[in-house]
């Protein structure tokens, strides 16, 4: 008998801890406000906006214009037993031209501050 209490212990502790697990992930590159800054409309090409930024993740062609979009992900995880919570922050940018090839716009999207660890699974 005092062997079984030690070993419904352990079995105990590997069934509770089984089911947690905390996960963090990227993709893509984050754009720097820098690397934007060199951007000029009007004079900007889009061999210059690939130089300064990289390849697009996306080529959008619409209206004869198109449109290069860059997009960056940062998301955290966690998982204890039957409770989760996810937090996922996108970072978006769009430069749009001309049916030349120079830049007309550049739009960036609303950049939100960076997700905090939550071990908790409920409120803030």
């Amino acid at each position: 008998m005092t062997c079984v209490r030690p070993l419904l212990l352990l079995v105990a502790v590997v069934i509770l801890t089984g089911g947690c697990a905390f996960v963090r992930g990227t993709y893509g590159e984050e754009v720097k406000p820098l690397d934007l800054s060199s951007i000029k409309k009007g004079t900007t090409t889009r061999a210059e906006v690939a130089t300064f930024l990289g390849a697009p993740e996306r080529i959008v062609e619409v209206n004869d214009h198109e449109i290069f979009q860059y997009y960056h992900f940062d998301m955290k995880s966690g998982l204890l037993l039957f409770f989760s919570r996810t937090n996922v922050i996108s970072e978006d940018v769009f430069v749009f031209f001309d049916k030349n090839g120079i830049v007309e716009d550049i739009v960036v999207g609303k950049k939100k501050p960076v997700p905090e660890m939550q071990f908790w699974p409920f409120g803030e």
